[in-house]
């Protein structure tokens, strides 16, 4: 099989077209034969930007089956064919029909292929090529991250860097100068200066003072085609500060300060302000204040204050102007930071006169407390003790004293108000208060206001004025059964004195040679009271009274007489006191109190039980009936029991007797609670003007007959109405002054059985009263 190749032959206006073999085998003979592809490519270039009236020829295509036949079609496809690229399909001529431009597309793939032109069919397979856009210098350099800034310590040396730029070019870095880039200052020197390759930007002048220019101002420009004529440029600016360093030190206003203070001001008080100013700012601009000098008495100092940076000076003592009226100090500010470029800390200094100021001070007494002592029994307007305030002021004013009458409320004691001599003004007690705290005041004659005070303490001495006595009041109690010198009681004695010496006590009897009793002393201010025998009995005495005198140590010595009761008593084998009582001598052997007590009150219960019983019997067995000798007057019908209490006063409405015009409406009874409930029963109304007292009872009879549910009543109502209009006439004893055999008893005939009968209605029945 013979192998043929096919050879396509591309012009251009930059390149020259290549001779490509023009043996192109036929239809015939592509079938049987493999064909070797004959294309051969140049690549085809066009200037970015071209623009004119007519489209621009970027090549031409031609394949050597074109031999002038009209029959061969060129087509054209790919990245802008048919929009930015048309070919002549008939001379293979490539156009540019639009402006291009490199830096949106550098270049573009297309793919060219031959047709036939009758059968459409392709007589090459199809083959691409590539059209490169070339760069032109359109694209100026441009800082896209400006404006800059940037910073250097003042005093930089010469070379220090302070900050670098960057600009950027869009034409073609491969392809020409188009992109390299030149840089320099246009504004700016002498004091910087920027290396045209790198772009960094240097200190080009030593000692610039941030005091005196803190801020500049550069311009830089960078420019293509390596910085040559026809070259593109673009420029930024770059503001550069200058950083603060220590490099100043802090400066007083003034070289001397003079201040005036009074004596009288607090401790920490301000009394003058100081400043130093530093032309460095922040750190390097604050300062400490010290005082170096003139303070030997360290009364004074100073400290900053962080908002205004100015020295206060303060008071650490008081200001005397009677021991020193001025003093001289030096004070020195110094920078809290030094500087590694100038070392340092810096400081600078100043005088400072302070003149004390008298003030009007109140006066100071000698001592701070004062301690005096009196004795108790010291007269009255005896001196204690003198207290003393002077005026330190220049002035000298006199001084007058005073109690305050709060510490000294019952005044019992006064002051000179001239020499402060301090007196007794009532009799002191030592046992009732040993001490006296008052307080003296002192004040200025010139000026009121001006008051001092002392506490004075004033201790009471003690004197031999109270006798010694019991400490308790003792009660002694003595055995029947004890032996001789059995110990009765122990005694001991209290001084409400206080001898420096301690207490020591004597004790006696009065009666020196008591037949009974004897004491022993036991060497500890008390004594033991002893039974001489053993003989005492209750029946005989039953109590003694034993007098002993206590005397005390003192000068004088006091005395006083204190009497011990002793109690016989009758006691157990083991000496345990059982009764003191002279009636328990005569009680039976063996029995304990709690017997004797129990037995007595079975007797007391019997015979109460006892009257109960005769009492009730008498009660049973007297008639229920009106004597003839009783004035029925005064109670109409009397039974011995005394009822039931309230709730007899509510069996009946009373109230309906005490005013029978009233309503006799039905009122339960509240004793007890009936079994059945009844509805209550229409009372019979009297007349308004007369009372049927007959008739009254009747209807009460009738109620009480024929109420099933009323139990015995325990007693009858006593019945105070009297009625009105009684043929009877009052019934009252008081009302009449007729003697008893005069008495009309003819009432009594008419109404007792009616009263009989009500009462054996409400009366208690036989069985109630046996129980």
């Amino acid at each position: 099989m013979t192998e043929r190749k096919n050879h396509w032959r591309s012009q251009s206006l930059q390149t020259a077209s290549a001779t490509i073999p023009r043996n192109w085998p036929s239809e015939g003979q592509r079938i049987l034969s493999r064909a070797k592809r004959g294309w051969v490519w140049n690549q085809m270039f066009v200037l970015e930007e071209f623009s004119g009236p007519d489209p621009i020829l970027v090549g031409r295509l031609h394949t050597d089956l074109d031999m002038g036949n009209k029959n061969i079609k060129y087509v054209l496809a790919g990245e802008g064919a048919g929009t930015i690229f048309a070919i002549n399909e008939r001379t293979g001529d490539i156009h540019a029909m639009k402006r291009l431009d490199r830096e949106e597309k550098a270049e573009y793939t297309l793919t060219a292929q031959v047709i036939d032109r009758d059968t459409n069919q392709p007589l090459e397979p199809p083959s691409e090529f590539i059209i490169k856009v070339q760069d032109i210098n359109d694209n100026p350099p441009q800082f896209n991250e400006g404006p800059y800034k940037g910073s250097v310590p003042e005093i930089s040396q010469v070379g220090t860097s302070v900050t670098r730029v960057t600009a950027t070019d869009a034409d073609d870095p491969v392809y020409g100068n188009s992109a390299r880039l030149v840089y320099s200052i246009l504004e700016g020197q002498p004091y910087f200066s920027i290396d045209q390759t790198t772009a960094v930007i240097r200190v080009a002048l030593a000692g610039m003072d941030r005091e005196m220019r803190e801020e500049y101002l550069v311009v830089i420009q960078a420019k293509d085609m390596g910085g040559h004529m026809g070259g593109l440029s673009g420029t930024t600016t770059v503001t550069v500060t200058l950083t603060d360093i220590n490099d100043n030190p802090p400066k007083f206003t003034k070289g001397s300060y003079e201040f005036t203070i009074p004596e009288d001001l607090g401790i920490g008080k301000p009394g003058g302000r100081v400043k130093a100013n530093d032309r460095d700012i922040g750190e390097n601009a604050k300062s400490t204040y010290s005082i170096i000098g003139g303070d030997e008495r360290d009364i004074f100092e100073i400290v900053t204050d962080a908002q205004s940076q100015e020295g206060i000076l303060r008071l650490k003592k008081p200001l005397d102007f009677e021991s020193k009226k001025s003093y001289n100090l030096t004070v020195v500010a110094t920078n809290i930071r030094a500087d590694s470029i100038t070392g340092g800390p810096y400081m600078d200094q100043a005088m400072v006169k302070v003149i004390v100021e008298d003030a009007d001070e109140p006066p100071v007494f000698t001592k701070s407390t004062y301690l005096f002592d009196v004795h108790e029994n010291a007269a009255i307007n005896t001196v204690i003790g003198a207290v003393a305030a002077r005026d330190q002021d220049t002035t000298h004013s006199q001084v007058r004293y005073f109690i305050d009458r709060h510490t000294d409320l019952e005044r019992q004691f006064n002051i000179n108000v001239d020499d402060g001599k301090i007196t007794l003004a009532k009799r002191l007690d030592r046992e009732t208060d040993m001490w006296h705290n008052i307080t003296v005041t002192a004040t200025e004659v010139r000026n009121h206001s001006q008051i001092s005070r002392v506490t004075v303490a004033i201790k009471v001495l003690d004197i031999n004025d109270n006798a010694p006595e019991f400490a308790n009041e003792y009660e002694a109690f003595l055995c029947e059964n004890g032996k001789p010198g059995q110990v009765i009681q122990t005694i001991s004695a209290v001084d409400k004195d206080n001898p420096s010496q301690g207490h020591t006590f004597h004790y006696r009897l009065e009666m020196l040679n008591n037949p009974n009793f004897t004491i022993k002393n036991n060497l500890d201010n008390s004594i033991s009271v002893l039974a001489k025998h053993d003989s005492f009995r209750r029946q005989k005495q039953d109590t003694y009274l034993l007098p002993i005198i206590v005397t005390d140590n003192g000068e004088p010595p006091m005395s006083s007489t204190n009497t011990l009761t002793i109690r016989v008593c009758g006691c157990s084998r083991e000496g345990i006191v059982q009764s003191c009582n002279v009636e328990a001598f005569v009680l039976p052997i063996g029995l304990s109190m709690g017997a004797l007590i129990a037995i007595l009150a079975c007797i007391i219960l019997l015979l109460v039980i006892m009257v109960l019983f005769v009492t009730l019997r008498r009660h049973k067995n007297e008639p229920l009936i009106i004597k003839d000798d009783e004035d029925v007057r005064e109670n109409i019908i009397r039974y011995d029991d005394e009822g039931g209490g309230e709730e007899d006063t509510e069996a009946f409405d009373i109230a309906t007797l005490q005013n029978p015009d009233g309503i006799n409406g039905y009122l339960p009874r509240k004793d007890i609670k009936p079994d059945l409930q009844f509805m209550p029963r229409q009372g019979q109304h009297s007349g308004p003007n007369g009372v049927d007292v007959d008739e009254f009872i009747n209807v009460r009879l009738h109620e009480a007959d024929n109420d099933p549910t009323a139990p015995p009543y325990d007693s009858i109502q006593i019945y105070g109405y009297e009625g009105r209009g009684s043929i009877a006439g009052s019934l009252s004893s008081l009302e009449t002054a007729s003697s008893d055999s005069d008495q009309n008893y003819d009432y009594l005939r008419e109404w007792g059985p009616r009263f009989r009968r009500l009462g054996e209605l409400y009366s208690v029945g036989e069985s109630d009263k046996e129980t």
